[in-house]
């Protein structure tokens, strides 16, 4: 790590994230169906929430005319939010306080949120080891015995930008967030320093911005199986998957939510750890998108948003 990574404060989590949908009757079909716990807070109207398995708030599903990102919300810590506050400002985007948090617009438009609170990315790498039985016992259940795969909790997002590059160069300083790895201009990778899966938050190259998808942690890749054949039980059959990514090295399928975006499963995503050294590397296309699985579909890199 360079010595400008260290001197700047950094958020430690994604907090949730709130997504415009034209159908709130869909998503909670959708959402439902993909394991999540879909709330409507008391008072509310307009909106619902999920949940996973951690009992954290983790999205904010509002009804508006087109699918779009609303906000995308990061926890800090206490002590870092006056320095948060500062980096931010030192880009030139105009920043807002609120007794809610920092709010503020990024290069490419996206509403932006930095708050206090608990650090809800792990804080060391989950096992997802998988053994074979022995002998003279079975090592599958009948299908009319699968449990639903409920996610643990939300893993990463995924934004379309214009600019990747500039795009990370601006969460770097502004929100400390790390290189990972990246393919060229195509796609970036990146990570919180106080301990992270290898992605928080990524951005893949596009005409305009635009949501791609939203990754759920499940247990192994039996889990991420079991995960797109209850989506698909459900009517839930276009995505891509099952596979393992190169990049991150996680087990995926990514589900086709109805506008067009994604959300996946996924399993054993590298860690990194508070403090440790990563190796970035910057991977050709053809060598960092996944290791095996399907070929990837046409739609997987189509951006419905922005004309």
């Amino acid at each position: 790590m360079t010595d400008a990574e260290t001197d700047l404060a950094a958020v430690h989590s994604i907090d949730h994230f709130a997504l415009n949908v034209p159908s709130l009757d869909e998503a909670r079909r959708f959402y439902e169906a993909f394991g999540l716990d879909v709330r409507t807070a008391a008072g509310t109207a307009g909106e619902f929430d999920l949940y996973a398995g951690d009992g954290h708030r983790w999205a904010r599903i509002l009804q508006a005319e087109h699918k779009s990102l609303a906000y995308l919300s990061f926890g800090c810590f206490e002590r870092d939010l006056a320095r948060l506050h500062r980096q931010i400002a030192a880009t030139g985007v105009e920043v807002s306080a609120d007794p809610e948090g920092l709010w503020f617009r990024d290069p490419d438009g996206n509403t932006v949120q930095v708050k206090v609170g608990p650090k809800t990315s792990p804080s060391g790498k989950t096992r997802s080891l998988l053994t074979g039985v022995p002998a003279d016992e079975r090592g599958a259940h009948a299908r009319s015995a699968a449990v639903m795969v409920r996610p643990h909790r939300l893993s990463h997002v995924l934004l379309f930008s214009p600019d990747v590059l500039a795009a990370f160069a601006f969460y770097e300083r502004a929100l400390g967030l790390r290189l990972s790895d990246r393919s060229r201009d195509i796609i970036v990778f990146t990570h919180a320093p106080h301990g992270s899966d290898h992605h928080l938050i990524a951005f893949a190259k596009s005409h305009a911005r635009g949501w791609h998808h939203c990754a759920w942690d499940v247990d192994d890749i039996n889990r991420v199986g079991e995960g797109a054949a209850q989506m698909a039980a459900a009517g839930y059959t276009k995505g891509w998957g099952t596979g393992r990514h190169v990049l991150g090295s996680n087990y995926f399928h990514y589900v086709e939510d109805p506008w067009g975006s994604f959300c996946e499963f996924s399993a054993d995503i590298d860690y990194i750890s508070a403090g440790a050294r990563w190796d970035a590397g910057d991977f050709p296309p053809e060598d960092s998108l996944y290791l095996w699985g399907p070929p990837v579909p046409e739609n997987f890199v189509r951006n419905s948003e922005g004309g």
